[in-house]
């Protein structure tokens, strides 16, 4: 019996075709969704930071995200660490990705507020938080930076990423909604040298992640090793 002829113009896109049929389309999360429909190149920046922070943590075995949104850029960080546990405040988020969760990228989910305390599966070998420092009032971050740092193992990584203090001048007036404790470049460092002894920051400016002078960055990561 011969092949059935494909349906596609080129034969190597027929998989796509079988892909849809079999599992249907991937549905963006709540919050990834809303960004495709107002700001489509908001969510190419967002998924290229959790490229940088996955390059980072290649090979950790259980690893910490707080702040997961709706989970939708789990699957990157998936494809270079071996399980992810993901938390966020809102229950909204985490029912979405309840609906969504795919066998092909499994990890585990829950509901936690991180100024509650440590992540009851800790400890963990790495964690990672993106945009979420910038939410939390300044009088509390400490408190929140504790519980996840005591969320680790002795040995363990933290990765924080936030809007610059400098780049909210010119951010959406959507994008500033909670933006309550956003810092510069030498801030941020001198916080997380409190919990870390060694803190690399790094810039970024839309999906570029580079070296190059923070007040000009939109974006910051704290990659922070060997805790106090």
């Amino acid at each position: 019996m011969s092949e059935p002829k494909p349906s596609t113009v080129e034969p190597q896109y027929e998989h796509h075709v079988q892909l849809k049929k079999a599992r249907g389309l991937t549905r963006l999360g709540i919050e990834k969704s809303a960004n495709w429909y107002t700001d489509p190149r908001r969510l190419a920046f967002v998924l290229s930071r959790y490229k940088f922070v996955a390059k980072m943590l290649s090979g950790k075995a259980h690893v910490l995200e707080v702040g997961c949104g709706d989970g939708f850029p789990l699957p990157i960080m998936l494809q270079e660490v071996q399980s992810v546990h993901a938390v966020d405040i809102d229950p909204v988020f985490i029912e979405d990705i309840r609906e969504r969760v795919d066998d092909r990228w499994p990890f585990s989910f829950e509901v936690h507020d991180m100024l509650s305390g440590p992540v009851r599966r800790s400890p963990f070998d790495a964690a990672y938080s993106l945009d979420v420092l910038e939410h939390i009032p300044a009088d509390r971050e400490r408190v929140f930076l504790r519980n996840l740092v005591d969320s680790l193992v002795p040995a363990g990584e933290l990765i924080v990423g936030m809007p610059s203090l400098e780049s909210q001048a010119y951010a959406s007036a959507g994008s500033k909604v909670g933006h309550v404790n956003c810092k510069s470049g030498p801030a941020l460092r001198a916080l997380m040298q409190e919990f870390f002894h060694s803190v690399f920051l790094f810039s970024m400016n839309d999906e570029v992640v580079h070296t190059g002078y923070f007040p000009m960055s939109q974006y910051l990561f704290a990659i922070c090793a060997n805790k106090r």
